[in-house]
């Protein structure tokens, strides 16, 4: 079969190979909070109800429990972070590990200065060597 201008679909940049694929949710963290303590004072037969009416299902209740016994209010919150919070961690990784160097190098310079001044005090100590005569 051939194909004609007619037959291929034009793309104007708005639309991907998987526009039509469906989105991940993502909820807040007061969304979270309040849909978990309406689930939690529920009677069993209505919790059922809410989980359709929110089109949630019984693992979002499971690991937002697991979350708010962490005692983390930030486990609630979305698990996707933004690229400025990874962008400051890896600063603060590398901060740290500059850091340690740091003291590493400046640890050996106190050695190396301590060796020194030990090297003068034995060589002021030690008799000067006498030279023959010719």
């Amino acid at each position: 079969m051939t194909m004609t201008s007619t037959d291929v679909a034009t793309d104007d940049g708005v639309m991907g190979p998987r526009a039509d694929r469906p989105k991940r949710r993502s909820f807040t963290a007061e969304y979270k909070t309040r849909i978990l303590a309406e689930y939690e004072a529920a009677d069993r037969g209505v919790r059922g109800t809410i989980l359709r009416r929110e089109g949630l299902y019984s693992s979002h209740i499971i690991e937002w429990r697991k979350a708010a016994r962490a005692g983390a209010a930030a486990g609630l919150g979305p698990a996707s972070r933004d690229r400025r919070d990874r962008e400051i961690e890896v600063l603060r990784a590398r901060a740290e590990k500059a850091e340690a160097e740091l003291a590493r190098s400046r640890a050996a310079l106190d050695l190396m200065g301590k060796a020194h001044a030990l090297l003068e005090t034995v060589s002021e100590s030690a008799e000067p060597p006498t030279q023959s005569k010719r």
